[in-house]
């Protein structure tokens, strides 16, 4: 603790520890610097596993050193962003472990951008990248719906004048009305539970149409909730989503398989036109008649050529017709096949001739004869054969058997 010190040359003084010193700085600043607004920009961001954000404020000549309680970051809307425009709103705190000062921040609102339009960006940019807007996850809309559920307030003016132009365009679409808030801190919650009960109905609905009427950024707010957002595409049947006006555009309105810009639109989007439907029917069915009465006409046409046909009106000339022509083939075939069967038999004859011509058995007719030994191997050479071997002559008319008794092999014919 402090305490005077007496000394003769200099006047009493008193002398403070570090604990002291800084337990004073601390409560001085506490006292005049309570909920000061700070303007920077955001360096050296850091969020350790305690869940608590530390960064520094900086301008061109000075750094403060700020914190965000987890407490208050789960209530801000936007997420800090490294070289983010701030205004900060908060305490004059110092630390006295290491004796610096720093702004204990309670509330945080972005230059420029809102601090909504930041959520919205840093939401979008989240669940794009997730692909939770791919055109190729969208399914489209029946055509002819009949059963439809509506998420939104039940007391609100885009019920009523949703229900009036579906009755009025298609009456026989059957409307459950899901009510739910549609803003407030409560909003988002009974939404997803709303289209959660939607997909639990049995049988199937055809689709679910969540919507509200017009309103400011911070009204509409709840259809930028991420949770929302998720639920609208996870659910099983085709959605629409009709938030506010023209001008206005949610995330709900981005997952959802079909956008309305209004929820007008969206009853004209979800229910057909009745009318339109029963004129297209009607010239359909005129038209129809018309293709009909021209294809019976040309069928008539077609069919008066046919009968007009002499094989039409005498089908025995037909016939005949078709017997003197396959007489006419009969004769053709006939005289083909002879002069091909006399043209054979010439060049047989002529083939035979010359076979006999070169028979070796036709010098026998002009007193020739063939030697050959017992098995029939003709001889033409004296050493083929021995003394005493039997040979066989054949004539013009009949077979001599000889016995050899002897062997003259001088001559050899030239």
């Amino acid at each position: 603790m402090s305490k005077p010190i007496n000394n003769m040359d200099k006047p009493e003084r008193t002398v403070h520890t570090v604990s002291e010193f800084t337990a004073r700085l601390k409560q001085t600043l506490e006292e005049n610097f309570d909920g000061v607004w700070v303007q920077g920009e955001i360096s050296g961001l850091s969020q350790p596993g305690s869940g608590h954000c530390y960064f520094n404020l900086n301008d061109e000549n000075a750094q403060l050193r700020a914190v965000v309680w987890r407490s208050t970051l789960q209530r801000m809307k936007f997420e800090l962003e490294e070289g983010q425009q701030v205004i900060c709103c908060g305490d004059i705190d110092i630390y006295p472990p290491r004796g610096t000062y720093q702004l204990i921040v309670r509330k945080v609102e972005p230059l420029g951008e809102g601090k909504l339009q930041i959520a919205f960006r840093q939401l979008h940019q989240k669940l794009s990248a997730e692909g939770l807007f791919e055109a190729q996850h969208k399914r489209p809309l029946p055509r002819f719906p009949q059963r439809i559920a509506v998420v939104t307030s039940p007391t609100g003016a885009a019920i009523r004048d949703f229900c009036q132009i579906v009755k009025r365009r298609w009456p026989q679409l059957h409307i459950l009305i899901l009510g739910c808030r549609v803003q407030g801190t409560e909003a988002p919650r009974e939404i997803i539970e709303a289209i959660r009960q939607a997909a639990r109905i049995h049988p199937p609905l055809d689709a679910v149409v969540v919507t509200r009427g017009g309103g400011s950024i911070e009204d509409l707010w709840s259809f930028n909730d991420e949770q929302v957002v998720r639920a609208i595409r996870a659910c099983p049947i085709p959605t629409l989503s009709a938030i506010g006006h023209e001008i206005d555009i949610t995330l709900t309105d981005l997952a959802a398989d079909v956008r309305a810009v209004t929820p007008s639109e969206a009853a004209e989007v979800i229910a057909p036109d009745q009318q339109e439907w029963m004129a297209a029917l009607e010239e359909s069915s005129s038209r129809m008649r018309i293709l009909i009465r021209q294809l019976l006409i040309g069928a008539r046409r077609r069919l008066d050529a046919i009968t007009s046909q002499r094989s039409f009106r005498r089908p025995d000339d037909l016939l005949k017709d078709r017997y003197q022509r396959i007489d006419i083939l009969d004769q053709k075939l006939r005289s083909t096949m002879e002069r091909t069967t006399e043209r054979h038999r010439h060049r047989w004859q002529q083939a035979a001739s010359q076979l006999q011509a070169v028979n070796p058995l036709a010098v026998l007719r002009r007193g020739y004869s063939i030697t050959t030994d017992m098995q029939g191997h003709p001889l033409g050479d004296a050493n083929q054969v021995n003394v005493g071997d039997d040979i066989k002559t054949v004539l013009e008319w009949g077979t001599l058997v000889s016995q050899i008794r002897g062997l003259d092999q001088s001559q050899r014919l030239q």
